[in-house]
């Protein structure tokens, strides 16, 4: 449905208690008793997979699937599937500047995405208490799909060319794809962009944030947000390009600490993060997610423009135990604080 999404976003920002909002999608195929194989094929699946986390939590909002292989499947590469992982790419769809320059760039709807964007539309017709964000890859991390990332990764020294014709065309194939998440109904958009974090502040500023910032530029307005997230471990020196993006949101990893980027940012630039979603919401305890929540709060819930999230996106086999914990462990916090202030 539609939301003023900037009133949303203050709303966020000035609220004492921020409910969370962590990456929380493909664990529903537990609830669901499917497979990664079955949801990623399947835009019923997808949108009741959507609606049961939103009837189970109370996050901020509904997020979609961070499955960073759709959009290079689009333009042709090659995908591994399995039940219990979410899909990733295989091989190298562009060896060289020539075939860069070849390539074409796909319709949305090419591949999955037609199923993904139908999967929103459908969401939103089920979730309709909070607002649904779709999910993306972004431009940088898009090139080093259909390049290679250790590939594009020396490009960025010695072939810039190469790389400025991939993200050109990621860049306009991504603004297409975010239109048609618009149009069906999302209030936002999560662009996921985890190879850019290992880039050094110049190379990033250079070949990242341009292209998301061209993104964000096309298509964010009062009624569709932009969440920008990064979980690489080069985020603080990479602050200033990030921020230069515009995007509304920033959502960080657990490479980083939180503190860090709450301490450089302005008061009212909210930002996201970061519970280990492999070391807690997959491989911890109720205890140790609740202890591992409680201590970011106590370190970072004094900024009023922290909201905590997952650290990244939440595996498909992550305990549910761990993940009612967390937001459990969020209410605690949030209960004792307006005592402590009562």
């Amino acid at each position: 449905m539609p939301r003023d999404m900037k009133a949303w976003r203050q709303a966020l920002l000035s609220a004492p208690y921020k409910k969370p909002l962590p990456i929380l999608s493909f664990p529903a195929v537990q609830l669901m008793g499917i497979t990664v194989r079955d949801l990623i094929s399947s835009s019923d699946h997808q949108a009741n997979a959507m609606a049961l986390i939103a009837q189970r939590t109370d996050a901020s909002a509904s997020v979609s699937f961070m499955d960073l292989s759709v959009e290079a499947e689009a333009f042709g590469a090659t995908i591994r599937v399995s039940d219990d992982e979410v899909p990733t790419v295989t091989g190298m769809l562009v060896h060289d500047e020539d075939e860069a320059a070849a390539l074409s760039v796909p319709p949305v709807g090419a591949g999955r995405t037609g199923l993904y964007v139908e999967s929103i539309r459908k969401a939103c017709g089920l979730i309709t208490d909070r607002p649904v964000l779709a999910g993306m890859i972004g431009p940088y991390s898009l090139a080093a799909r259909l390049r290679d990332v250790s590939e594009i990764m020396m490009d960025s020294y010695d072939d810039p060319d190469l790389v400025h014709t991939l993200l050109q065309k990621a860049t306009g194939f991504l603004i297409a794809y975010a239109n048609a998440y618009k149009e069906a109904g999302a209030n936002g958009l999560v662009i996921a962009e985890p190879v850019a974090g290992l880039l050094s502040p110049d190379l990033a500023a250079e070949f990242s944030a341009p292209y998301v910032k061209k993104i964000a530029d096309a298509v964010q307005d009062d009624a569709f947000l932009i969440i920008y997230h990064n979980c690489g471990g080069a985020v603080i020196p990479q602050l200033p390009s990030i921020l230069s993006t515009g995007a509304a949101a920033y959502h960080f990893g657990n490479a980083i600490d939180m503190r860090d980027v709450l301490q450089k940012v302005p008061a009212d630039t909210i930002c996201m993060g970061n519970i280990d979603p492999a070391g807690e919401f997959r491989g911890g305890t109720p205890d140790s997610m609740r202890k591992a929540t409680l201590r970011l709060l106590d370190a970072c819930g004094g900024y009023k423009n922290f909201v905590l999230s997952s650290g990244c996106d939440i595996p498909p086999l992550s305990k549910w135990e761990n993940i009612d914990a967390f937001f459990a462990a969020a209410r605690d916090y949030a209960g004792c604080q307006a005592c402590c202030q009562a």
